[in-house]
């Protein structure tokens, strides 16, 4: 049985906080495996986190395939060659 969409449901995933104080984290509207890639300040996460009713995801709950060429971010960018 196949889910349906439901827009009220919202996910992040955590990526990394920097030095800088900036937190990295994808968010997502309804499935998380489409999302945006987002950077905030801590204080502002955490209050982006709360406002939007988040359901925290981790590689646990919602996978990465790092061996799927589609299943790339754009972070990925900055640490890869493109032209292999």
């Amino acid at each position: 049985m196949v889910e349906e969409f439901d827009p009220q449901k919202r996910f992040v995933r955590f990526i990394e906080k920097r030095d800088d104080d900036f937190v990295l984290f994808e968010f997502a509207v309804g499935e998380p495996e489409i999302f945006a890639e987002m950077i905030l300040k801590e204080e502002d996460y955490v209050i982006f986190c709360k406002e939007q009713g988040v359901v925290m995801i981790d590689q646990d709950t919602n996978p990465i395939d790092q061996d799927n060429d589609f299943e790339w971010r754009l972070r990925d960018a900055t640490n890869k060659r493109i032209d292999k």
